[in-house]
């Protein structure tokens, strides 16, 4: 899964070199495509700050996607708001251009040797995070037959009565003399 990372990509060299606290704004609104994409279009404000070790990322951003549903396996739209709070961290010192390390205890992402900021990855992250486990088109969805395919929310099963698991038989059994 990718997103296109030259819509995210920001050059904070000029922001870097201002006080803490100083910040830029961004306004995301961009159509995705290829074929490893997890959503159509983003969209929303992108806040970058200046910290004491690097950048803060604030953003919330509005994502489009198709899911497949887990059910039925039919497409339909999810409509998401990621709410982004990250800290990216210089890997190359501003001055002297020496490459440095990562502060202690930070997960955060890094700023190139270019002083680029991608946030894609990021993105990524987040759309993964939000995105159900097993998407369901609907909570009612009535899935697919296991035995002819047929998409049950659009037509009967022409099958017939599903047969029985064999591993079920004697306990089907039972059930078939108390109803009788």
């Amino acid at each position: 899964m990718a997103v296109d990372s030259l819509i995210m990509q920001y050059n904070v060299a000029q922001l870097l070199e201002e006080p803490i606290g100083s910040s830029r704004s961004y306004q995301l609104d961009e159509t995705l495509s290829g074929v490893e994409r997890v959503a159509d279009r983003l969209c929303g404000p992108v806040r970058l700050s200046k910290t004491q070790e690097g950048v803060l990322v604030d953003a919330q951003l509005d994502v489009d996607a198709v899911l497949t549903c887990g059910r039925c396996l039919g497409e339909y739209p999810l409509n998401l708001t990621l709410d982004i709070e990250e800290e990216f961290f210089l890997m190359v010192d501003l001055d002297t251009g020496h490459r440095m390390s990562a502060p202690v205890d930070s997960e955060g992402a890094q700023i190139d040797e270019a002083f680029t900021l991608d946030l894609s990855e990021v993105v990524r992250q987040y759309i993964i995070t939000d995105t159900p486990m097993k998407p369901l088109c609907r909570a009612e969805c009535s899935g697919l037959c296991q035995n002819c395919g047929a998409n049950l929310n659009l037509q009967e099963c022409q099958c017939g009565k599903p047969a029985i698991d064999p591993r079920w038989g004697d306990l089907a059994g039972l059930l078939l003399q108390e109803q009788n």
